[in-house]
């Protein structure tokens, strides 16, 4: 009799005290009122900071580069005349120094007048040009081109012909970050050739600036020009085999030091000669932007020549100016991992 009228009649009364409260809940809504309690938030966020400390850093750039043919040199007309006599042939090897040609120069003289003292008669005598005769020789050793004939008139600074050294070069192309790292760089690097012989050392290095694409105005604001890279070559020497074309890998040493002050990269606004780091005198004061000396870098770390003793603590990222649209991540003094997703 209880199972079967006083457990039913139980259930009924739960589920509808149950339906009540919903029913209160969803016109009155729950009572979320708050007791003031006098007590602040005390929590705030810490900028990450690093502390200066010393290490060995090394000034490595690594290029991706490739073999190319030198480009043939040209012969140019050292005076204005007329080619009296052709040297050598087309398609002839030519040492440096060896004469290609040689041109005739005349220049007409003023007749010599005589009068004589008792007779008065005035006696004109034509006057033979003056002759020059001059050598143009090869600039460099190799293969001669010379489209130049004989009795040609040229002038001084014309192209007579070229000579292809048959030499061959490693050239790559350089970021503005890589440029600025290899400024004073030094005369020769190391070069490993995709599928060839063992590294080694090639001479002559040279850094300078990359042409711009062609129809670009390199003096017009904005335009591909102005942005255009650098470019790095160095010579193969001529005791190893490699063709025009090989792709290769270009390393450069461009400075060592040894315990030398050294924060990271990010924590630097600069990356060339002067620099800005923002030193934490203690956990409570605020960040003070200090003036630095900006010594080697690897990429990683920076030497800091002046401005910072070692263990001094210094904010591990370059504030940041404003919003995350105000910063350019591609320029590496304004470059902060926070906002560039790096």
């Amino acid at each position: 009799m209880v199972r079967r009228y006083v457990f039913p009649s139980l259930r009924l009364l739960v589920w509808a005290v149950i339906a009540v409260a919903l029913v209160k809940i969803a016109f009155a809504g729950a009572d979320v009122s708050t007791q003031a309690t006098g007590e602040q938030p005390t929590g705030r966020v810490v900028e990450p900071t690093v502390e200066a400390t010393t290490g060995s850093i090394t000034n490595t750039v690594k290029v991706t580069a490739s073999v190319a043919a030198d480009p043939p040199v040209a012969v140019r007309a050292t005076l204005a005349g007329t080619v009296s006599t052709l040297l050598a042939t087309d398609g002839q090897h030519v040492d440096a120094g060896t004469p290609v040609l040689e041109i005739r120069q005349e220049t007409p003289r003023d007749p010599l007048t005589r009068t004589d003292p008792e007779t008065g008669e005035t006696t004109v005598t034509e006057r033979a040009p003056k002759v020059v005769l001059e050598k143009v020789t090869a600039p460099v050793a190799g293969t001669l081109s010379l489209p130049t004939l004989k009795d040609q008139v040229v002038s001084v600074g014309d192209t007579l012909g070229n000579v292809a050294p048959g030499s061959l070069s490693v050239t790559g192309t350089l970021t503005p970050d890589q440029q600025y790292r290899l400024v004073g760089a030094p005369t020769e690097a190391q070069v490993t050739l995709k599928g060839g012989p063992a590294p080694f050392v090639c001479t002559q290095l040279r850094v300078g600036a990359a042409a711009p694409p062609p129809g670009a105005d390199p003096a017009e604001p904005g335009t591909d020009g102005a942005s255009a890279s650098g470019t790095v070559t160095c010579a193969v020497p001529a005791d190893v085999t490699a063709f025009p074309g090989l792709g290769a890998d270009l390393e450069i040493v461009n400075g060592t030091a040894a315990d030398a002050v050294v924060v990271p990269v990010t924590a630097v606004q600069g990356t060339v000669q002067r620099g800005n780091v923002w030193v934490v005198a203690s956990p409570d004061a605020e960040p003070e932007q200090r003036s630095v000396g900006l010594g080697l870098t690897d990429g990683e770390v920076v030497q800091i020549t002046e401005g910072l003793a070692l263990g001094d603590q210094v904010l591990q990222f370059v504030p940041v100016p404003g919003g995350e649209g105000e910063v350019d991540c591609a320029d590496p003094s304004q470059y902060d991992p926070r906002v560039c997703g790096g």
